[in-house]
C-alpha cells in the first residue's frame, strides 16, 4: 500500500509531539512493508528530519517559489527621535497603506487574500498527490486537510491524525481564526473517511460536518523496564523537579512553575528546578529567574537528544500546561516512574493523571504548590505514584498503538 502523510508545515527540523509522532507512524509503515512518503511545504529548504527516519521513508518538501503568495505589507509606527528616520519611515508607511489597498481591492478583502493564497497551494498540493499516487493521505492537522482539500477532488482515502482536542483544530478557543477560516475548517472534514483521536471523551469534539468513522488511538509511550524505573526512596544529595516542552508559556506556562518553586525553594535547598526545551519565550523566561535571583536554583538547559535520560534522573515532572492534546514528554515522565503535577483544565493532562494516584490534579496555583510540597516531603508517596504511573503506561506501547494503526488502515480501506 503507498502511504503518504503529509504535514503541511514545521516538519523539517521540527522536533515537537507532531513531528514526533508523524515519523512514529512512518516508521511503523514502513516496517509494516508499506512504501511510505512524508511530504511538507516548508521555505526552510535546507532542513532535515529531526527524528530518526527509516531509510526506506521518502521525504518530499513540495515548497516552491513559483507558487504565488501575495502578502500584505506590515504597518508600523517609527517612535524615535531621529527626524530623516521619521520621514523615511512615514514614506514607507504611506507606501504600505497604498500596496495593501490596491492588493485587498484586487482580492476582495483579507478574506479574499486567504483563499488566493490557499488555493494556490491546493493546487500545487493536488499536482504533487495525482503525480505521486497514494492510496492512503494521512493529515497530520486539520489545518494540512484543508490546505491539500480546498476546492481539490481526491480518489484517495483521505485520514486525519488528531494530535490535540478537536475543536482546538477549528474553533478559536486558543487563537484567533477569522469567521472564514472556522467555516473552511469544518467544511474540510467532509473529505475524511476516519478520523483518529487521543481519547474517547474527545469524540464529543468532532464537528458535525465529518461523517466518516472516528478510531480512538492514544500516542505511544516508551516502555521502560521495571527495574529501570525511577526509585524514590534511595538518598541523594540533590533532587531535581523537571519539565520538558518548548518555551511557549502561553500554553507550556513554565513561568507557573517558576512562580511555585520560587516561593518554597527556601524551605528545600536540596531541590532544585529543570527546563529542557527550546522556544520563543527563553529570554523572558530567563528575565524572570534572575530577577528572582534564582539562577542557582532554576535551570533553563535547552534541547536534550535524550529525554528519558533526565527524567530518570530526576524526582518529580511539574506539568502546568493550560492546554494539551495527549503529551508526550507526560508519557515519557510516567514511563520513567516520576509522580506528575498538572492543572485539572488541561485537557490531555486531566486524562493521564489520575488524581491521589499516579500525580496531583491541582484545580489552581496555590493547590499545585501545597502538592508539590506533598511530593518533596514524602518518598514513599513519590514512589508510589510514580510505580502507578509507570504501570499505567504499559497501555500505551508501540506495539499496542501500532496494531490499533493496522485496524484503522484495513478497516478504511477495505483490505
Amino acid at each position: 500500500m503507498k502511504i503518504v502523510l503529509i504535514q503541511h508545515r514545521a516538519f523539517l527540523d521540527g522536533s515537537g509531539g507532531t513531528e514526533k509522532i508523524c515519523t512514529f507512524l512512518a516508521n511503523q509503515f514502513a516496517a509494516a512493508g508499506h512504501s511510505v512518503t512524508i511530504a511538507t511545504y516548508d521555505a526552510n529548504t535546507n532542513g532535515k528530519p529531526f527524528f530518526p527516519l527509516n531509510e526506506n521513508i521518502q521525504v518530499d518538501n513540495i515548497y516552491s517559489t513559483s507558487i504565488i503568495q501575495k502578502v500584505a505589507q506590515p504597518i508600523y509606527n517609527y517612535k524615535g527621535n531621529n527626524p530623516l528616520l521619521w520621514i523615511k519611515h512615514k514614506l514607507k508607511k504611506k507606501y504600505a497603506k497604498a500596496y495593501n489597498y490596491f492588493l485587498y481591492k484586487k482580492v476582495k478583502g483579507p478574506d479574499g487574500l486567504y483563499t488566493y493564497n490557499l488555493l494556490q497551494r491546493a493546487k500545487a498540493w493536488n499536482r504533487y498527490l495525482q503525480q505521486l499516487h497514494p492510496d492512503v493521505i494521512i493529515t497530520m492537522s486539520i489545518e494540512t486537510l484543508l490546505e491539500i482539500t480546498y476546492q481539490q477532488h481526491y480518489d484517495a482515502v483521505i485520514i486525519n491524525s488528531t494530535n490535540g482536542r478537536p475543536d482546538y483544530d477549528y474553533t478559536d478557543l486558543l487563537w484567533y481564526r477569522s469567521r472564514q477560516e472556522k467555516q473552511l475548517l469544518k467544511e474540510a472534514y467532509k473529505h475524511l473517511s476516519a478520523i483518529q483521536v487521543l481519547f474517547d471523551s474527545y469524540k464529543q469534539f468532532i464537528p458535525d460536518s465529518f461523517t466518516g468513522k472516528s478510531y480512538v488511538i492514544p500516542n505511544p509511550a516508551p516502555q521502560i523496564p521495571d527495574e529501570h524505573i525511577v526509585h524514590h526512596t534511595k538518598t541523594k544529595e540533590r533532587y531535581k523537579i523537571i519539565q520538558i516542552g518548548s518555551l511557549v508559556t502561553d500554553c507550556k506556562q513554565q513561568h507557573l512553575s517558576i512562580e511555585v518553586f520560587s516561593k518554597i525553594a527556601h524551605k528545600y535547598p536540596h531541590w532544585d528546578l529543570y527546563f529542557w526545551g527550546q522556544g520563543p519565550d527563553y529570554t523572558s523566561l530567563k528575565e524572570k529567574i534572575a530577577a528572582l535571583e534564582m539562577e542557582d536554583r532554576i535551570h533553563l538547559m535547552g534541547l536534550t537528544d535524550d529525554p528519558l535520560y533526565e527524567l530518570s534522573n530526576s524526582d518529580i515532572f511539574l506539568f502546568p500546561s493550560k492546554y494539551e492534546g495527549l503529551p508526550l514528554a507526560l508519557l515519557e515522565a510516567m514511563s520513567a516512574g516520576l509522580p506528575s503535577l498538572g492543572f485539572a483544565s488541561c485537557s490531555g493532562v486531566n486524562e493521564l493523571i489520575q488524581h491521589g494516584e499516579n500525580g496531583f490534579l491541582a484545580n489552581d496555583i496555590i493547590e499545585m504548590q501545597q502538592y508539590l510540597e506533598l511530593l518533596i516531603n514524602d518518598a514513599q508517596l513519590r514512589e508510589r505514584m510514580g510505580f502507578n504511573a509507570h504501570n499505567k503506561m504499559k497501555s500505551f506501547s508501540a506495539d499496542i498503538i501500532s496494531n490499533k494503526w493496522k485496524t484503522l488502515l484495513d478497516e478504511v480501506t477495505g483490505r
